[in-house]
């Protein structure tokens, strides 16, 4: 048997970093795979691609066909341990990040997670393209949650891309809003009926079961895994450990403020005399999210510090104040988390709340129980339940717990504009996916083109 020079270093390169990705992997059952490499370049005894021929030319179709494997292969490989693209979809991190960047989101930085469903259709996230509801994937196969090393944690302030915690049940005719939200709307709806007609009030909790009955009774529902929820982008303001208050629309860890994020904005009222401003000033300005106030010349918009500063300018505008969402109602809060009276919490005025870290014990109480109850419950698969007002974990009676993840809070740069962890709570650590690095395309649907195009984002550094 002739081996070319050629072939033995690149059988040996390839052996190389095929044993550090193993050792990377923590799975030494993959060495058993040394030997395939070592067939594919040395001994050539198995046609490992069975679909071309190995002597002789093939037609166009199989050789069509062998680069369309082969490029799958490879993107699937490197989404899953390198990086992948991300589109920017709603406007919940303007001013920081606009809607139409498409970024490159590293997964080394925090470590590349293992799916949980591998068999899935190539670049789908869980609907099959041309469909409404038919799953991309199946569920033969159910990994538990793993993740590799990575460069670093994630730290406060730090833009993360991450799949949607309340995503994991989906009403298909309503994809756009959360299912706990329809159900606490249904809730609200029925509480509001039996007091317009007088009929005795039931309980919060009879209430959402009501609620929960009618959603399932009316829609289609479907339940996802981790990495198939929708994949949404927030910055981290509060890291494991931490114990976070927002006070007048600030926010505070462990007493300290957050630093100011150049693109952070928030809702403001522009007061003007004599004719409002125009919707195409506001345009040229990037300012998008504007309305007329009704019956009055003035307007709310979504401004930064330095759009503050440039419409201050204006001759027309008297004052430029600041919308605080501080004042809480319980029939226009409560979708507000944790969603329970006795927490009377806003977008503006929030906490303080400890941010659940791994390894970490709390005293359980029924006051603080509403804070924790879907990570002792759900996302870390606990029997809890709640009898003649004491607690029960896995059927024994309990007065304390000890986490067994880490939990983090994200926010919007767009402060008032942003579905995040003030309406849904905590993200646990396995639905992290990884840390947004640049802007490698930014489209402006708002322009024609070639306007559309915003050059001056492309390649943009994240921040």
């Amino acid at each position: 048997m002739k081996v070319s020079r050629k072939d033995l270093v690149t059988c040996i390169v390839v052996g190389i970093i095929y044993i550090l990705w193993v050792i990377w992997l923590g799975n030494y059952w993959f060495l058993f795979g040394l030997p395939v490499i070592f067939d594919l370049y040395i001994t050539k005894k198995v046609n490992w691609t069975f679909w071309k021929r190995r002597d002789g030319k093939n037609s166009k179709l199989v050789e069509w066909i062998d680069a369309l494997i082969f490029a799958v292969i490879a993107v699937t490989i490197i989404n899953i341990f390198l990086f992948q693209n991300y589109k920017i979809p709603t406007g919940s991190m303007e001013k920081s990040l606009l809607i139409g960047d498409h970024l490159y989101v590293s997964k080394v930085v925090y470590g590349p997670r293992i799916p949980n469903t591998p068999l899935a259709f190539p670049f789908t996230q869980h609907t099959l393209p041309l469909t409404k509801q038919t799953k991309s994937f199946v569920e033969w196969i159910k990994l538990p949650y793993k993740r590799l090393a990575g460069l670093g944690k994630i730290k406060r302030d730090d833009p993360v891309v991450f799949n949607f915690p309340a995503g994991d049940t989906v009403v298909v005719q309503h994809q756009n809003v959360s299912y706990y939200q329809l159900v606490r709307d249904a809730a609200m709806s029925l509480e509001i009926r039996d007091r317009n007609a007088g009929r005795p009030l039931k309980t919060r909790n009879e209430y959402n079961a009501l609620g929960r009955k009618e959603i399932w009774d009316q829609y289609k529902i479907v339940v996802r895994p981790v990495d198939k929820r929708d994949n949404y982008i927030k910055r981290c303001v509060a890291i494991p450990g931490d114990t976070l208050q927002i006070i007048k629309g600030k926010v505070y860890t462990n007493g300290n403020p957050q630093k100011e994020i150049p693109g952070m904005q928030y809702e403001y009222y522009v007061l003007v005399e004599g004719q409002t401003i125009s919707s195409r000033v506001l345009n040229r300005m990037g300012i998008y999210e504007t309305s007329v106030i009704p019956g009055t010349p003035h307007i709310s918009a979504k401004l930064t510090s330095k759009d503050v500063e440039k419409i201050k300018a204006f001759k027309n505008v008297k004052e430029v104040r600041r919308f605080y969402d501080d004042t809480y109602e319980y029939a226009s809060s409560y979708n507000y988390f944790p969603s329970d009276s006795s927490y009377k919490w806003t977008l503006d005025e929030f906490g303080p709340l400890y941010i659940p870290a791994k390894g970490a014990t709390i005293d359980l109480t029924p006051s603080n129980l509403p804070l924790y109850e879907r990570i002792i419950g759900y996302y870390e698969k606990n029997k809890l339940e709640v009898r003649d007002g004491k607690i029960y974990i896995n059927d024994a009676e309990a007065d304390h717990y000890t986490f067994k993840m880490d939990y983090y809070w994200m926010m919007g740069d767009n402060r008032h504009g942003s579905l995040d962890s003030r309406f849904w709570g905590f993200v646990p650590e396995d639905h992290i996916i990884g840390k947004p690095r640049l802007v490698w395309l930014s489209i402006d649907k708002n322009q024609p083109f070639p306007k559309r195009i915003r050059w001056n984002r492309f390649l943009m550094i994240i921040k």
